[in-house]
């Protein structure tokens, strides 16, 4: 039926034109951004876990960055430790050398002792990066006289969120309390001074050494303060023995009043023991440098793999795209063109009414 009032394919080829010219919008935006899901109308299910992942991917990236500068502190404090330890060292041997010298001799040796605890002391306040020193510190009281310690250092290592949605934070710790070499805090309220300025007594012989070495390590170990710790060594070497109080690998001076070969031995003997010390807390501080190392390597393939995902959700094959685009372009024209045949054939039902 010819009808001037309804043109129905014209309708139909309208409604094709329509579909062709939305279905062409959508490619074109899909190129022109890259994203097949761009906005939530796209598809609200993989636009909300694309936001969110991204959203996570830049905590990441913060964390990425605080491993980035807690390596820094760590390194930084790592290589004070080695080059004290490579001091006390030297420290060991000048003191072997001066047994059975004359006191000439070993006030030039002293002299050289001295400018190598000044070195630690050197090495130690100048390990610091921005702002953080694991070897330097200045402890407070907290609520008794000597209860002053070091808070562990804590270096953000991950960033995690639960099946619930829920976040939590990761960090890496480091046992200041152990690594610190020096603690300028007040004596009335540091609870235990830094391996090289602790001040113990040293004997003149090796028996009541070794019973004031194990009283004192025992005090410690039981949670005692160098004060404690110290009373409870001189306990139980005795009296009797000679000793050297208030010696500490920075200040011992072997010059010093009633300082005999004796008690230089067993100076040796204390330096050798504070070595072990300082390996111990070079082993803390190569321990978190290599737990940095890892974090930071995970966290980066960590990201890598949510960019993936993410990309794999949302981003739009561009392959696919091109191809779609020269369809729909060739569809539009068709279209265009199906619309203008319908269009004209209204223009027929004139010739029925012409004059013949």
């Amino acid at each position: 039926m010819a009808s001037i009032m309804t043109n129905a394919a014209a309708l139909t080829a309208l409604q094709s034109l329509n579909a062709t010219n939305k279905s062409l919008e959508q490619t074109q935006a899909r190129i022109s951004t890259g994203y097949r899901v761009s906005e939530a109308s796209d598809n609200a299910a993989y636009w909300s876990i694309a936001t969110t992942m991204r959203s996570d991917n830049q905590a990441l990236s913060t964390v990425q960055d605080a491993l980035g500068l807690g390596a820094s502190k760590v390194d930084t404090a790592y290589t004070g430790m080695n080059n004290a330890l490579d001091t006390i060292g030297k420290i060991k041997t000048k003191l072997l050398s001066t047994i059975g010298q004359t006191g000439a001799a070993k006030a030039k040796t002293q002299t050289e002792i001295t400018a190598l605890q000044a070195q630690m002391k050197s090495f130690a306040d100048a390990a610091t990066f921005s702002g953080s020193n694991y070897l330097s510190v200045t402890s407070t009281q907290v609520a008794a006289p000597n209860d002053g310690v070091q808070a562990d250092a804590k270096i953000v290592s991950s960033f995690n969120r639960s099946s619930s949605g829920a976040i939590s934070l990761g960090t890496i710790d480091i046992d200041v309390e152990s690594t610190k070499l020096f603690d300028s805090g007040l004596s009335t309220a540091v609870k235990n001074q830094g391996t090289l300025d602790r001040q113990t007594s040293v004997y003149s012989t090796a028996a009541a050494q070794d019973l004031y070495d194990t009283a004192y390590a025992a005090a410690i170990a039981g949670g005692g303060t160098d004060i404690a710790a110290n009373t409870a060594g001189q306990t139980a070497a005795g009296a009797v023995v000679p000793r050297i109080d208030n010696v500490s690998a920075y200040n011992l001076d072997i010059t010093a009043a009633g300082v005999t070969d004796d008690i230089i031995t067993q100076m040796v003997g204390k330096i050798d023991k504070v070595m072990s010390q300082l390996t111990d807390s070079a082993t803390i501080l190569g321990a978190a440098k290599s737990s940095i190392d890892l974090q930071k390597t995970f966290t980066q393939s960590l990201m890598d793999s949510i960019d993936r995902g993410v990309g794999q959700l949302v981003d739009a094959d561009m392959n696919k795209e091109s191809t779609r685009l020269q369809a729909l372009q060739v569809q539009q024209q068709l279209g265009i063109q199906s619309l203008s045949i319908a269009n004209s054939s209204s223009q027929s039902i004139l010739s029925l009414f012409k004059n013949g």
